[in-house]
């Protein structure tokens, strides 16, 4: 947020009469996507008088209504005069404003999710990064991480080409994603602990060997070169200002050095992955007659997992993010 801050001032902001464009891709619920605009609109006011859009976009089937809720809690809007807001549903990977609309785009976390599932079955571990060097539990070949790297990267492609019509020349885009650094990646533990406690209900028969062939979560950990390097190898109409790789601090994580209480950081940390996890392993186990069972099953192996023995499951929240300027005309 502070790259961006500083951006503002760069940004021509009196060459059009029309409203001055706000954008976050993957907007969710609406949370972050409204604390993002609250931090930006006010520096924009001090620089100009136009009105201001804020858009909000998800894939048709998010929970919007929490959004508008929180986008005018009192029946007026949370930002103030001036400004108005809007959402839209669709796909980030395709273009969904019309051209040269918009000044600032973000997006944060969400092109960590492929646009589509590359393989069918993945047979060796849940996630085409692999396990982490600690646990070392599953296997990725070669050939399989290939297929997901390419599609991660045609993925940003996608993305940044869609951005590239709706910004104008000179507008800022931050792209900012869950990552992989030189030795920590955030995908390690969170997704160690979830497929140990998978293995576990495919041991006791809950679940067949098909079924955990089939499964994986549709996510890919990039470096920062891989979210970068799209920008030259597909000639893409960007400048990138900044990049970063840098690791964000885990709640969970500070009150259990503080308290040492393992049973509550085997809860908090549980909880946490669960909730962008679920969804995907409800989809991939739908045919079980028993799926409450199964999910709730899994989830309560999962902390105990970690509650017996949290050395085995450490997870850093490593983040990569750029700062781009749209270039051309």
């Amino acid at each position: 947020m502070p790259w961006l801050e500083d951006a503002i001032g760069s940004i021509s902001l009196d060459d059009g009469v029309g409203a001055l464009g706000l954008a976050d891709f993957g907007c969710s619920e609406g949370g972050n996507s409204i604390a993002v605009m609250g931090r930006l609109i006010p520096l924009l006011h001090g620089r100009t008088n136009r009105h201001i859009q804020t858009i909000h976009c998800d894939l048709p089937t998010n929970d919007f209504s929490s959004l508008f809720v929180g986008l005018r809690p009192n029946g007026r809007s949370i930002f103030g005069d001036r400004v108005s807001s809007c959402a839209v549903g669709g796909s980030m990977y395709d273009s969904l404003l019309p051209p040269n609309c918009l000044h600032i785009a973000t997006c944060f976390n969400a092109i960590g999710f492929l646009s589509r599932r590359p393989i069918d079955r993945l047979p060796g571990y849940i996630l085409p990064n692999g396990p982490s060097r600690i646990r070392g539990i599953g296997t990725v070949s070669e050939a399989e991480r290939t297929i997901f790297a390419d599609q991660a990267s045609r993925d940003v492609e996608s993305f940044l080409r869609a951005r590239a019509i709706e910004l104008v020349p000179g507008g800022k885009l931050l792209l900012q994603v869950f990552g992989a650094g030189d030795v920590k990646r955030c995908c390690d533990g969170i997704y160690d602990v979830l497929n140990d406690a998978v293995l576990e209900v495919l041991g006791d028969g809950m679940i067949d060997r098909a079924a955990y062939d089939a499964y994986y979560q549709p996510l890919y950990f990039r470096t920062l070169d891989e979210l970068t390097d799209p920008v030259e190898l597909y000639s893409l109409p960007f400048r990138i200002d900044r990049q970063a790789t840098y690791e964000a601090s885990v709640p969970f994580n500070e009150d259990f050095a503080r308290s040492g209480n393992v049973e509550v950081y085997a809860r908090e940390y549980t909880n946490f992955h669960r909730a962008f996890t679920e969804g995907v392993l409800r989809i991939s186990f739908a045919d079980s007659p028993e799926l409450d069972s199964l999910v709730s099953q899994i989830y309560t192996r999962a902390e105990r997992l970690v509650c017996d023995a949290p050395e085995r499951y450490p997870f850093s929240y490593v983040s990569i993010a750029a700062l781009m300027t749209r270039t051309g005309t």
